[in-house]
């Protein structure tokens, strides 16, 4: 059950990671350094390519 509920918070993690830079405009990922398909890597934790 204990892998469940870390799988269960680190999903939600990545998921709000994910909704929160998608709220960002082009403009703004440019400004930091990354485009609007590098969201998912980045909210896995990954580097975007």
């Amino acid at each position: 059950m204990m892998k469940f509920a870390h799988s269960l918070k680190t999903w939600r993690s990545v998921r709000n990671t994910e909704q929160q830079l998608r709220r960002l405009s082009e403009r703004e990922l440019e400004d930091i350094g990354f485009a609007p398909g590098d969201i998912p890597a980045i909210a896995r934790g990954g580097r975007a390519a």
